[in-house]
């Protein structure tokens, strides 16, 4: 049994604007896989959206069956928890997607954290420092 806490974050300067996403992949609080990517301009739930997405494929390769999606994003948990409806027609099929490819593995749980948690910090400085690199600003 492969169990991981996979943390994601996205985000734009401007919205839309500028952005990437960033995911850190633990097992027992060992970082296993960082990765960031610049996604050029978008707005941050679109961000939001691609860094789950990643950090489920990612989990997905790594043949694990009990994950825990950890996010700071609260509209985007709500919605892959089924408490809020997806509304923006961009969004949407990110959100089938996510959900679709979740539902490949067995145990999943999508859960809803300030940004001060330690992974998803490092996911933030990540992406930030992605969309630095990428769109030859700094913040």
């Amino acid at each position: 049994m492969m169990r991981l806490t996979v943390y994601s974050d996205g985000g734009s300067r401007g919205n839309p604007g500028h952005s990437a996403y960033a995911i850190v992949v633990t097992q027992d609080g060992r970082v296993l896989h960082e990765h960031s990517e610049y996604l050029g301009i978008n707005t941050n739930n679109y961000a939001e959206y691609r860094g789950l997405i990643a950090g489920i494929v990612k989990a997905i390769e790594l043949g694990a069956d009990d994950v825990e999606f950890v996010m700071d994003s609260e509209l985007v948990i709500k919605q892959m928890n089924g408490e809020y409806k997806v509304k923006s027609p961009n969004i949407m099929e990110l959100h089938r997607d996510a959900k679709a490819l979740s539902s490949q593995i067995p145990k999943v749980r999508f859960t809803h954290v300030r940004r001060s948690n330690e992974f998803v910090s490092r996911a933030d400085a990540l992406l930030n420092h992605q969309m630095d690199v990428s769109s030859g600003s700094r913040s």
